[in-house]
């Protein structure tokens, strides 16, 4: 059984920073990408950012330059660090790891969902 556990969420003024984290525990044999999802009030959920095993991050534009994600393979934990916040931003961020198991295929795993506020 794999769970991963989110944190670093919260309130924040327009123009301010947060560092979400989201780590894995359990029979893990191999981690391959991770994301970070994010969904407004009636909207659908959306990708933010996503990283590559071998480390390459990619971005929608409507994040692009503010916001950050890096890993750390030796913990199993994936970070988003959100710059320049705005209150668009505003939803709770998800993370999103595929793993394997040993003797398992890869699956998707969700953490529980972080809130995080911006404030004008």
């Amino acid at each position: 059984q794999v769970q991963l556990v989110e944190s670093g969420g919260g309130l924040v003024q327009a123009g301010g920073s947060l560092r979400l984290s989201c780590a894995a525990s359990g029979s893990i044999f191999r981690v391959y990408a991770m994301s970070w999802y994010r969904q407004a009030p009636g909207k659908q959920r959306e990708l933010v950012a996503h990283i590559t095993s071998g480390g390459g991050p990619n971005y929608p534009d409507s994040v692009k330059g503010r916001f950050t994600i890096s890993r750390d393979n030796a913990k199993n934990t994936v970070y988003l660090q959100m710059n320049s916040l705005k209150p668009e931003d505003t939803a709770v961020y998800y993370c999103n790891q595929r793993i394997a198991g040993y003797g398992l295929v890869p699956a998707d795993y969700w953490g529980q969902g972080t809130q995080v506020t911006v404030s004008s």
